[in-house]
């Protein structure tokens, strides 16, 4: 039955090929890889029951018991939907753990129907080993222009019109600050660490650079950056687009007040609204301490108030007044102090519009390239 090698590895993640991953559900919650959909050959309870028979009588009986598990109308089930996976995904290949028993059973099965797909050898912990080396090698390395601005510049939209560039927001889930978090919450580590570094293998391949990634510290959310991007990030040239106070308002009111909401209207149907306020005002009380008494106060009855006029109207104008407030008392003051840190490494800034010509233009892959030798 054919094998896929580590030698084929980087081919197989760098182009996105549909991954049928046999694990536990318990299994693919703590990791996976975005181009991968589960259907288990064991459920959570059945692989315990699996365990605890190997632990007891050992491998031969645990087999036994697992075809006994899987068997008449659950194993038809089961084959029915590899098989409508199969047929969606053509190229697809197939791993469970480690590349033994659970995925060679599935590929014996699967090719009795005509279905024959090729599996993953050494399986998912082969892979998951193959892209942390990956980020171990590519991280300290890759050359970087990194994308700085206050708080509201439109930075993420900015980096998505960029070909080759770097979400790491994106990939977090998360948009980087206390006001953050997204519905549905972060992917977990190894899932988050997957992605990035199928992320980096793909911006290798390209042979472009420098690769344009946005100014973020070492945690976005729960998560962390791996330390040698971390470091990358630190040391690379910094590009600052600029906005007028009203400008960046605008873009927080669509970005974290507009589509928060939708966001969470489409998670949550008709609790949507009442979702989306108890993040707001969460958001608000974690921050509480580094507003101080007053100020936090304030601004949160600013936030009220807009609030009662949303919920009662559904105008979300009334947000204005608090980030407006938010940005001007606390998150400039916070950037400016970043910022000194940070003034050696400038090499352009401006407005949006300058900033995008200088990405566009040639000057930015220029500049990347000096400051990285």
């Amino acid at each position: 039955m054919p094998l896929i090698p580590p030698a084929e590895f980087d081919r197989l993640l760098i182009d996105g090929t549909a991954l049928l991953d046999l694990r536990a559900p318990q299994e693919f919650s703590r990791g996976a890889f975005p181009a991968a959909t589960n259907l288990p050959l064991l459920d959570d309870d059945e692989r315990h029951q699996v365990g605890l028979r190997y632990k007891q009588a050992g491998p031969d009986a645990a087999v036994t018991l697992g075809h006994k598990l899987v068997s008449g109308d659950v194993r038809a089930a089961r084959l029915a939907a590899w098989c409508a996976w199969a047929d969606a995904h053509p190229d697809g290949v197939i791993y469970c753990w480690r590349g033994g028993q659970r995925s060679a059973i599935v590929q014996d099965w699967l090719a009795a129907v005509g279905r024959l797909r090729p599996r993953i050898e050494g399986g998912y912990k082969a892979l998951r080993q193959h892209l942390l080396t990956a980020t171990e090698r590519i991280a300290p390395a890759l050359p970087l222009l990194v994308l700085g601005g206050r708080t509201g510049t439109g930075k993420t939209r900015m980096l998505a019109a960029i070909a080759c560039s770097l979400d790491l927001e994106g990939l977090a889930h998360h948009r980087g600050s206390a006001f953050g978090g997204r519905p549905g919450g972060q992917p977990p580590p190894a899932g988050f660490e997957n992605a990035l570094a199928i992320r980096l293998l793909q911006l290798e391949a390209t042979g472009a650079g420098p690769v344009v990634v946005e100014d973020e510290s070492r945690n976005i959310g729960r998560l962390s950056l791996p330390e040698a991007l971390s470091a990358n990030l630190a040391r690379s040239p910094l590009v600052l687009v600029e906005r007028s106070l009203e400008e960046r308002v605008q873009i927080t009111l669509e970005d974290y007040i507009e589509a928060g909401l939708a966001e969470r209207q489409v998670a949550h149907g008709e609790g949507g609204f009442a979702v989306f306020a108890h993040w707001l005002r969460d958001a608000m009380h974690r921050i509480r301490k580094r507003l101080g008494g007053v100020r936090h106060r304030e601004i949160t009855a600013l936030l009220e108030d807009a609030l009662r006029l949303q919920a009662d109207s559904g105008d979300p104008s009334g947000h204005r007044a608090w980030i407006e407030r938010l940005l001007a008392d606390y998150y400039d003051p916070m950037y400016d102090y970043q910022l000194r840190q940070k003034a050696d490494r400038i090499v352009f800034r401006g407005s949006a519009e300058a900033v995008a010509a200088f990405l566009a233009d040639g000057a930015a892959a220029a500049e990347g390239r000096r400051l990285q030798r």
